[in-house]
């Protein structure tokens, strides 16, 4: 049996504080029995502020300088408090570094944005005591996002101590051959990572009923019924910047039931599963990976690769 925790809570650009935040969470799965903790997208350093475009007062990816219509203080911070762009870390820098000893005896992913040269990836990290277990880049970018972050080009899964694991970051899990490329190589455990904020046009006054909160359970259940996976999706919790985030936190298993949910508050999702016998039962009578026909879909994925070309 395992422990899993989906993770909904608020990271902003004061590492000082994600990391304290961090502790106190890790303490408490520690204390609950957990063997995997789930931070959101962007747990080191927040997200944007925006998905407008260009970051307010930080350097697109190209060099140039997008300009603020507000002050800038002089600890880099905007005049609500927000700097224009979270801090970018190297993977083999101290905060990485800081969150493997922190997660110890545990398996923890977090969000952060990655620092590769001259260039920034929003990316999902998981560590353990023994360091760095996997890295995921996000390849699917929404909106403006393109324009403060290069994307990454693959998928990958990886082993940890709970099985094979594999992770995505938002936006690429309405994809769902993000998950399947995930499921192919064996991943057993898909942990989400999000930002996913509510709707921008015809908000709804109570989360629960915005329709880009439906749309984030209906792709946590569909991607985890698709591939028969034990799913742990993590998300930001209240606002930041222009951006108001739908928490929703929770565990589902692979049959597609929510075993565990934060709703639409802030909070920790945890669920005890046993892992093999949830995947065998899943996929004792119908395996959807065993019964794909993938030479039937290449005619498909030619004329989508033709329409992109001439569009």
């Amino acid at each position: 049996m395992i422990t899993v925790a989906a993770v909904a809570a608020d990271f902003g650009r004061d590492l000082t504080d994600a990391f304290a935040r961090i502790a106190s969470i890790l303490d408490a799965a520690r204390a609950r029995g957990a063997g995997l903790v789930v931070l959101p997208e962007a747990a080191l350093g927040g997200y944007l502020t925006t998905l407008d475009g260009p970051t307010l007062d930080g350097p697109t990816l190209d060099g140039a300088t997008a300009s603020a219509p507000h002050a800038t203080s002089t600890d880099g911070t905007s005049g609500d408090g927000t700097s224009s762009l979270p801090p970018a870390l190297d993977l083999d820098g101290p905060q990485v570094r800081r969150l493997a000893a922190l997660a110890g005896d545990l398996v923890v992913t977090a969000g952060l944005c990655e620092a590769d040269g001259d260039l920034r990836y929003n990316t999902a990290v998981a560590v353990s005591g023994d360091g760095l277990l996997g890295v995921h880049r996000k390849v699917h970018q929404p909106l403006g996002e393109g324009a403060s972050y290069r994307a990454g080009d693959s998928f990958a899964a990886f082993d940890t101590p709970l099985g094979r694991m594999g992770m995505l970051i938002c936006y690429d899990k309405a994809f769902p051959e993000a998950a399947r490329a995930l499921a192919l190589d064996g991943a057993e455990i898909v942990a989400c990572l999000s930002a996913w904020p509510a709707a921008r046009t015809f908000r709804a006054p109570d989360l629960a009923d915005d329709r880009w909160t439906h749309r984030f359970d209906l792709f946590d259940r569909a991607r985890a019924l698709e591939n028969q996976v034990l799913w742990v999706s993590a998300n930001q919790s209240g606002s930041f910047g222009s951006l108001r985030f739908v928490a929703s936190a929770k565990v589902v298993d692979a049959g597609g039931a929510v075993l565990a949910t934060t709703g639409t508050r802030p909070g920790v999702a945890y669920a005890t599963v046993d892992l093999p016998a949830m995947l065998s039962s899943a996929r004792a009578g119908m395996y959807h990976l065993r019964d794909r026909r993938p030479d039937a879909y290449l005619g498909v994925a030619r004329q989508g690769n033709a329409r992109r070309g001439s569009a």
